[in-house]
């Protein structure tokens, strides 16, 4: 499908480097029996090789275009197209008997809130694997104190383990984009007593807030939530900042206010 020109509104940058399709599959590891869904297949770079290791995968894609180009190449008991916008899907729908695994190479202008979106499936999804922009994977995985690390740091590594496996080039795809992407490993955790959140929601405001002014001290962004007498109270400084605070401090503060 040489015709097809890559558009700019579905933020669409073809994977075109047979090595590191390879790579990523080995990454994946697929097995008969998994249930894989793939997000934006796109000319189907990653989707022939999956199918090679599988019985069946399943992909979501928005654009009509492509949906036509890959229902002439994969016959529909191999392959089953989710016309739609991957914000919406409810990928928990299709976990089947076998681990659930989600992969693909991610729209980058919708890359951070569909990575908040495919948190919501954490509790059923064995493990994702996907590509982008190696800015957006190195806040993913970002220490507390780095400045790298802000609320998308927070907000995953609640519910996942991370890695960095490997940057792709942006010679790897057609047309080229202007920065590396990368290659991240999402892998749910079992999360204890002590390390779940009593009010999700809550917890989520309490992170967005403390990032929404990363410079002030936390006494001042988080004055609504009790300020300096919460902060003391969990025993933290009330002059540190956003960045200066593990996972687990913002849970404790979250589960002080949860409680109250």
């Amino acid at each position: 499908m040489k015709d097809h020109q890559p558009r700019k509104r579905f933020g669409q940058n073809f994977l075109v480097s047979p090595g590191v399709v390879r790579k990523i599959v080995a990454a994946i590891a697929p097995r008969p029996g998994d249930t894989v869904i793939e997000i934006g297949p796109g000319l189907g770079a990653l989707t022939g090789p999956l199918l090679e290791k599988l019985d069946h995968l399943h992909v979501v894609e928005i654009d009509r275009d492509l949906i036509a180009h890959l229902q002439t190449r994969f016959p529909p008991e191999r392959l089953t197209i989710h016309e739609g916008d991957a914000l919406r899907f409810d990928f928990g729908a299709l976990k089947g008997a076998g681990p659930l695994k989600i992969v693909g190479n991610l729209p980058y202008n919708i890359s951070t809130p569909l990575l908040f979106h495919l948190a919501r499936f954490a509790d059923q999804v064995a493990e994702m694997h996907f590509m982008l922009q190696k800015e957006v994977v190195d806040r993913m995985v970002a220490l507390p104190g780095s400045a790298d690390y802000g609320r998308l740091s927070v907000m995953l590594q609640y519910r996942f383990r991370m890695e960095r496996l490997f940057v792709v080039p942006p010679g790897a795809f057609d047309p080229p984009p202007k920065v590396d992407s990368a290659i991240v490993r999402l892998i749910p955790k079992k999360l204890g007593a002590g390390e779940t959140a009593r009010d999700e929601a809550l917890f989520g405001r309490l992170v967005a807030t403390a990032f929404s002014q990363r410079r002030k001290m936390l006494r001042n962004t988080l004055q609504d939530f009790g300020g300096e007498a919460l902060l003391t109270a969990q025993g933290i400084a009330p002059t540190a900042r956003a960045e200066t605070l593990s996972v687990a401090d913002y849970l404790r503060l979250a589960n002080a206010l949860a409680q109250q």
